[in-house]
């Protein structure tokens, strides 16, 4: 079992905050550990007893009856007993609750729904609320919306390769190639071999992601489509693209003719569900956003790996992923940039030119700019790799990644190098 440091450290800061806690994130990504285990032993820990943790998982079928919220409502009170002590409210899975109709209204539209039962439980002085949630009700962004703005997100990943790591049985060579290949879903990590992993992985997708995206939405002729375009998006991992490049890849690679609306609609659905994540392109110079198109990374490598049956293990993309996933968990605002720049063409005509900044990251008032490289040993490609970073005309920090072992140092240019490793393991280096 992983630690999950940084997510118990986030509950454990926002203990008695009065405001319900609210875990989401891809599913299997370890929600349910975090809360029912972790953060459990944490308060017994504390010296809270376990009396005063009431701890409900509704996708037990000997707890049915509670996907009932009246029935929920009256568990949870009924645990409640001494009004002199603070209790800790565990609902996993809360998703499983229905919708009823509301008895004490004269409306055929008043229901009664998880989201009341909870808010009720908020107004007790002496309850603190904590839910989890993984199918599509609970893997939709505007979760603390339906909240009413009175939860905190607690946002889990797959584990990064710092976590990873700290278990793993080997040097950081091999360590690094298994988790870009594998990605970090905490169970596919556990297994042995790579067609346990693989198979898991596939089921995941097939079983639970897809399935919960097709239920939300209630698609029901489009699942081929839908199967398709994660394909593509897997495939271009790194590459600029767009709903109507990709609606024309439908029509000229796969004979299917669909708009480009249905395209931008179906890449919400996967991003609200926590499967890829867009990052937008940024005008250095000009500070600005510049719109479509954009790049779309996937929040875990092997479920990207599996999708494509892992044929397609380029280091140069999938680095650039995991670097873009490690950026986010970090809470870091990541986009990716365009530096212009006027130049001549071969018959001495003026032209303009972009280049690309792999990432533009902002935290508070400070400001990175990081290029992803394979390797810098040949002088050519260095200067190709820092070209973007020499023509930014501020004096944020700018850093250069590199797949090959390298402990960190600083050109003349101010240009600072580091190898993939260290980059992961020590996030001190981005301060």
């Amino acid at each position: 079992m992983y630690p999950r440091k940084q997510y118990l450290n986030k509950l454990i800061s926002k203990k008695d905050n009065g405001r319900i806690k609210i875990i989401t994130g891809l599913r299997r990504s370890g929600k349910s550990v975090l809360l029912f285990q972790l953060y459990r032993d944490w308060l017994l820990g504390e010296g809270i007893h376990e009396d005063q943790i009431i701890a409900l998982a509704l996708d037990i079928l000997e707890n049915a009856k509670y996907r009932n919220p009246m029935e929920l409502d009256k568990f949870i009170r009924e645990h409640m007993v001494d009004v002199r002590k603070k209790y800790y409210i565990f609902i996993d899975e809360i998703q499983f609750v229905s919708e009823i109709q509301n008895p004490y209204v004269d409306n055929a539209d008043a229901k009664i729904t998880f989201i009341d039962v909870v808010l009720g439980f908020m107004q007790m002085q002496n309850a603190d609320v904590y839910i989890t949630g993984s199918n599509s009700k609970m893997l939709s962004s505007d979760i603390l919306t339906n909240f009413r703005d009175r939860g905190d997100e607690i946002r889990m990943y797959p584990l990064s390769f710092a976590e990873f790591y700290e278990s793993y049985e080997g040097d950081k060579r091999g360590a690094w190639q298994d988790y870009y290949t594998y990605g970090g879903m905490p169970l596919a990590l556990s297994m042995e071999t790579h067609e346990d992993k693989s198979q898991y992985l596939n089921d995941l997708f097939d079983r639970t992601y897809i399935k919960d995206v097709l239920e939300r939405h209630e698609i029901k002729n489009d699942t081929e489509v839908l199967d398709i375009l994660l394909d593509i998006l897997a495939s271009g991992i790194g590459s600029f693209t767009n709903p109507s490049k990709l609606a024309n890849t439908f029509k000229s690679e796969r004979q299917i003719s669909i708009g480009s609306e249905t395209i931008e609609k179906y890449i919400s659905y996967f991003e609200e569900s926590f499967l890829i994540k867009k990052a937008a392109r940024y005008d250095v110079k000009g500070r600005k956003y510049i719109g479509t198109p954009a790049k779309y990374y996937y929040t875990d490598l092997g479920l990207r790996n599996a999708r494509l049956g892992f044929r397609q293990l380029e280091e140069t993309h999938i680095m650039e992923n995991v670097i873009y996933n490690d950026l986010v968990r970090r809470g870091m605002n990541v986009d990716v940039g365009v530096v212009e720049y006027n130049t001549k063409d071969s018959s001495g005509k003026k032209i303009r030119k972009q280049l690309e900044v792999d990432f533009v990251v902002n935290k508070g008032g400070r400001r990175f700019y990081i290029q992803s490289a394979l390797s810098i040993a040949d002088p050519d490609k260095k200067e190709q790799e820092t070209a973007s970073l020499v023509r930014i005309p501020d004096s944020f920090s700018k850093i250069v990644v590199v797949r090959d072992y390298l402990k960190p140092w600083q050109d003349e240019r101010g240009i600072t190098y580091m190898g993939i490793e260290q980059f992961l393991l020590d996030e001190d280096l981005l301060k």
